[in-house]
């Protein structure tokens, strides 16, 4: 296991692929950790020095008490690049890791040859629905929310054809941190930045579920619409988190588009 000292926390990162070549760095979805992308990383194949870690609040990393605000998730990262001496990058995030992505993307372009983002938005969801959610954990914890979150990250298909990875997956999610799951529901609660993310200067391909429900096609198309020169691209049979239903559909599009931006 690999850590690093970040903005005063532990970051749990994991190294993959191909040390010299292009690095792809992957930011995770809320209430789950890197093992979501482990799949997508074998369909890659080792064209790429591949960077997965486990954001504040998640999986290995540590999960301090209280609100997390957007800009910490972004200097976590940067940290972590910075510690890793990764001066290129092309970085993908899906969900609220696709948040952070837009955020990183906006305070530092020099560092990105490419931004992928996975369903996700520049606001995600309304105040009050955070607010319940954060209610609802704290009183009964992450196994009272289970069930209507696997609902919303994955097909009805999934659900009922791959039962046992969907038990696994719902026990990585209901042994999170619950503070850590606090913390970044505030994040989703409390950033808008619907209004900024036109300043987006970077080749920016913008990818939905077609059966997502956390953030439905239309509201990641919009958020492409608002990004200039994205690309759009919608993965069928898919819900929330594609690196886990449709991880070889989700890695072909991430080769094409790399490969678009100069980066084979």
């Amino acid at each position: 296991m690999a850590f690093a000292r970040v903005n005063g926390i532990h970051l749990h990162y994991r190294l993959a692929g191909n040390a010299k070549g292009l690095p792809l760095v992957l930011a995770n979805s809320l209430g789950t950790d890197a093992r979501i992308w482990d799949e997508l990383i074998a369909d890659l194949g080792d064209g790429y020095h591949v960077i997965s870690y486990d954001k504040r609040g998640h999986g290995l990393s540590d999960a301090p008490d209280g609100e997390y605000q957007l800009d910490e998730h972004i200097d976590d990262l940067a940290g972590l690049l910075a510690y890793l001496d990764v001066q290129r990058a092309v970085l993908a995030g899906v969900s609220v890791g696709g948040l952070i992505a837009q955020g990183f993307a906006l305070r530092h372009p020099q560092i990105l040859a490419g931004l992928i983002l996975c369903d996700t938005a520049p606001k995600v969801g309304s105040a009050a629905m955070w607010n319940d959610r954060i209610a609802a954990v704290r009183a009964d914890g992450l196994a009272a929310i289970a069930e209507g979150v696997m609902a919303r990250w994955f097909t009805e298909d999934f659900r009922r054809d791959r039962a046992i990875e969907l038990a696994g997956w719902r026990n990585m999610f209901e042994r999170m941190p619950a503070a850590g799951y606090i913390g970044t529901c505030a994040t989703l609660r409390d950033a808008d930045i619907s209004d900024q993310i036109g300043a987006i200067n970077v080749p920016t391909l913008v990818i939905a579920g077609a059966d997502d429900l956390s953030t439905p096609p239309d509201l990641v198309r919009d958020t492409a619409s608002r990004i200039r020169g994205a690309r759009f691209e919608v993965i069928a049979n898919c819900g929330h988190i594609p690196s886990i239903e449709q991880p070889q559909v989700l890695a072909a599009m991430f080769k094409h588009f790399i490969q678009q931006v100069g980066h084979d």
